[in-house]
């Protein structure tokens, strides 16, 4: 699920009440254990399939699976390694499972050179580069000047002295070698110095004097990216950057060449910057002290990558002219990714005691004050934990774990039936719903079937949890249904219908249909993948059970899902799609949402 206004709270993660109930060392209170171990799945949907399958696709090995990083790459393989061996009818680019979006990763190649004087510097040696989202303007014959210390305007030279120059720098006080804060290292960035002021923005290149407490292996890593991106950088001034009063035309087109041809940012060893100088030592060097001249080939290269992409199968319908029409059954592939290590078990109970405040106050938003007020006995964790567990993987069990293992068994389960549905029964694991529904965009811009084939479409995010303890109205029988009745009366009864049909029917509740008082919860219509097939006029069915406390969370883990009350969503889920698979083709109802209908 998508954040849109749902603050996370502030970490406050060793001072967090245990709500542990007593426990078996290999059981949680949930009567689920710390591990499962993979194991043939069966064609039923199942508890103990559904665990198999979650605990597997959640494992921190999947790094978060964040869209345009590896963990992605490593959850859509498993999830094309399953669909193949089920059987399914690959979908995606060129005979693949795969749809791959145009994510790439930008590096400058080994290749790269730079000399001064006429004399080469060796690249990851004397220098690197630090690449960006496109390549840096050409430096030919420039001429070096130290511009100061990095941070400390008042030791710098002047804007009018950097200008069309490569300026090499000091790194700021406490920002030798790594100089980065282990966060920011975390999600990706380069180790490197200080951000320059606007005052060097005319630079042809910056150089920061901080490689030498750098391993090869660590200088070689600020080349390597960890995160690929969609797009390079947008014409204009960057977001937040400060404004001129009075733009003229002169001025705009140098911001937008700015942005099309950046400076390059280069990292230097003391004694490559000593060699700029023609000096034996940087030592004693004055701001505006001018050195060598300096030309460089800095070959930057931008190569797709596999980190971002949409997993797609079928199950070809029994009809021979139905089976050209789709149900589309679409869940999430993505989560968040991974962040600083934090004391796992502290961070659950503090997240329990948070859902706990906000349940009894309305799902109100709770101030800093209220944060601050939980305190904890940590006596009854270390008695089961005597070492505290670190973790800094967001695992995205239920969002949307949940929901991408949960039609995984739905496939499984048709893909077994001795006789399909009509239609054909279509498999969408879309990824980048987190990074602003991405992947769905993609697929509804790009089908790989025709848009108007598309006779439904079922989306699933969030369906592991909606205990009573999760949110308002939560229980063994809830699950909230959005957005059935909005673009097709038929395809909301179809939804109540098949449910009334199942052993145990499910209380399948509308409120998250109409604006409600709890922070985070409004517009979920507009918050999942299923929205950019509505606008394309496919009638949708969103299933979802509740943002609860470990929502985005590093506590968002496989041990934590309510088992049972999942594979009765999943069954129900599967029921639905061969209905649809197999009855009349929903009608939209026009310009007027329909709404349902209390059932009887």
């Amino acid at each position: 699920m998508r954040i849109l206004g749902f603050a996370r709270p502030a970490l406050l993660l060793a001072l967090a009440p245990l709500a542990l109930a007593a426990q078996a060392a290999r059981t949680n209170r949930y009567g689920n254990p710390p591990t499962v171990k993979p194991a043939p799945t069966s064609a039923a949907i199942s508890v103990r399939d559904l665990q198999i399958r979650l605990y597997q696709f959640a494992d921190d090995s999947m790094q978060g699976r964040q869209v345009g990083r590896f963990g992605n790459k490593k959850g859509t393989d498993y999830i094309a390694a399953e669909v193949k061996r089920l059987g399914l009818v690959p979908m995606g680019d060129n005979g693949t499972y795969f749809q791959v979006l145009p994510f790439h990763l930008r590096k400058f190649t080994t290749n790269s050179r730079m000399t001064v004087n006429g004399n080469p510097l060796l690249w990851n040696t004397d220098f690197v580069a630090v690449p960006g989202p496109r390549a840096p303007r050409a430096i030919t014959g420039v001429e070096v000047v130290f511009g100061g210390t990095a941070g400390d305007t008042t030791t710098q030279i002047s804007a009018a002295d950097a200008a069309g120059k490569v300026v090499v720098l000091l790194p700021a006080p406490g920002r030798r070698g790594a100089g980065q804060a282990p966060a920011q290292q975390a999600f990706g960035g380069r180790p490197g110095g200080a951000p320059q002021n606007a005052r060097f923005a005319d630079a042809v290149a910056v150089a920061t004097i901080d490689l030498d407490d750098l391993t090869p292996a660590q200088r070689t890593a600020i080349n390597e990216p960890t995160v690929a991106t969609q797009l390079a950088a947008g014409r204009g001034p960057a977001p937040g950057a400060a404004q001129p009063a009075n733009v003229d035309s002169v001025a705009l087109l140098r911001m937008q060449m700015a942005q099309l041809q950046p400076q390059a940012t280069l990292r230097l060893t003391r004694a490559a910057a000593a060699k700029l100088f023609g000096r034996a030592s940087i030592d004693g060097l004055a701001a505006g002290t001018r050195g060598g001249t300096v030309s460089a080939s800095l070959e930057f290269v931008e190569l797709p990558t596999e980190w971002a992409r949409n997993v797609v199968a079928v199950v070809p319908g029994s009809d021979p002219v139905l089976r050209n029409q789709y149900v589309l059954v679409g869940a999430h592939n993505d989560h968040v990714g991974f962040t600083t290590p934090v004391d796992k078990d502290s961070l659950k109970a503090f997240n329990d005691q948070r859902i706990r405040w906000m349940l009894a106050n309305n799902m109100a938003q709770p101030t800093i004050e209220v944060l601050q007020s939980i305190t904890v006995n940590m006596d009854s964790i270390r008695r089961v934990h005597p070492v505290a567990r670190l973790d800094s993987i967001n695992n995205g069990a239920d969002d949307d774990g949940s929901g991408s293992m949960g039609i995984l068994e739905v496939a499984e389960a048709i893909a077994n039936m001795p006789v399909k549905p009509k239609r054909s029964t279509l498999f969408v694991w879309h990824t980048g719903e987190e990074g602003g529904l991405i992947g769905s965009a993609f697929f509804a811009r790009h089908p790989t079937v025709p848009i108007d084939s598309i006779v439904a479409t079922i989306n699933v995010d969030m369906i592991g949890r909606g205990r009573a303890e999760d949110l308002p109205g939560g229980g063994d029988d809830f699950v909230g249904v959005i957005g059935s009745f909005f673009d097709s009366k038929d395809l909301g009864e179809a939804v109540q219908r098949v449910n009334q049909q199942q052993q145990r029917p499910l209380q399948l509740d509308y409120k998250f249909d109409d604006p409600i008082s709890w922070a985070g919860y409004n517009n979920l219509y507009g918050r999942s993948d299923h929205i950019n097939y509505a606008r394309e006029g496919v009638p949708i069915a969103f299933f979802f059970t509740g943002l609860h406390g470990d929502y985005h969370q590093r506590s968002d883990e496989p041990e934590f899902i309510d088992y049972p009350h999942y594979a009765r969503i999943a069954n129900l889920l599967k029921d639905l799609a061969v209905d649809v698979g197999n009855g009349p083709r929903p009608r939209l109802n026009g310009t007027k949402p329909m709404k349902p209908k209390p059932i009887p």
